[in-house]
């Protein structure tokens, strides 16, 4: 070891411009490194994962956990290369979550996982989806709106306010509400009075659609 290190001096102090070329070539290579190294403040170290989002409103705990989410995790657990498969059953919402082998990329995932969903037989009012590919900060905020106003106000200022607004905020993949009630629109037709002026069915609807997309972005 000592005749090695021997060596290695005498070169360098026989072959110094070489030396001192290397030295700026490691010290470029370096500063080169440091400028490019891609830094992130949450690296995502997590493996690769899908999660399946079911609602079904107005459902207790445990028939979510009966109809909702025993079923799908039956059929997640056909999928290869998965490591293991994960539940949550709350009030009217349901959360499934496969996580796979390291060597798995999103786009496999979630197309499996979306394939798998197809032969899944859910009640009627149960409506499920696939969260976007996430990171290990995927769930990064949990929030309540609460006010004197009605239920379904309140459910209408979370869909067509808030949500938009969360949306359009840079990194934001997707917004995902339950409860509540949705706001619905009766309209009783008279035909006498439409005879009068003129008009049809579908033009009623079509300008009715118009006032409330208009309503929507106001």
């Amino acid at each position: 070891m000592r005749k090695f290190v021997q060596n290695i001096v005498s070169f360098s102090l026989k072959n110094s411009l070489i030396v001192l070329l290397g030295t700026f070539l490691l010290l470029a290579g370096g500063i080169y490194s440091y400028i490019h190294t891609p830094i992130e403040a949450f690296p995502d170290v997590t493996n690769t994962r899908v999660r399946v989002i079911t609602q079904w409103p107005g459902r207790s705990a445990e028939e979510i956990e009966k109809f909702v989410t025993l079923p799908i995790s039956k059929e997640m657990n056909a999928i290869p290369n998965k490591t293991s498969v994960r539940s949550i059953s709350l009030f009217g919402l349901s959360v499934v979550t496969v996580i796979f082998d390291d060597h798995v990329d999103d786009f496999y995932a979630q197309q499996y996982a979306s394939n798998k969903l197809g032969n899944v037989t859910l009640p009627n009012g149960a409506e499920y989806s696939i969260e976007p590919p996430s990171g290990a900060t995927g769930e990064i905020y949990r929030y309540i709106i609460k006010s004197k106003l009605p239920i379904k106000e309140v459910t209408a200022i979370q869909d067509w306010v808030v949500e938009r607004e969360l949306l359009a905020v840079p990194g934001v993949a997707d917004v995902v509400s339950f409860g509540g009630e949705e706001k619905t629109y009766e309209i009783k037709i008279n035909p006498t009075e439409l005879h009068n002026y003129d008009l049809s069915p579908w033009m009623c609807m079509k300008r009715f659609r118009r006032v409330i997309s208009m309503l929507a972005v106001m």
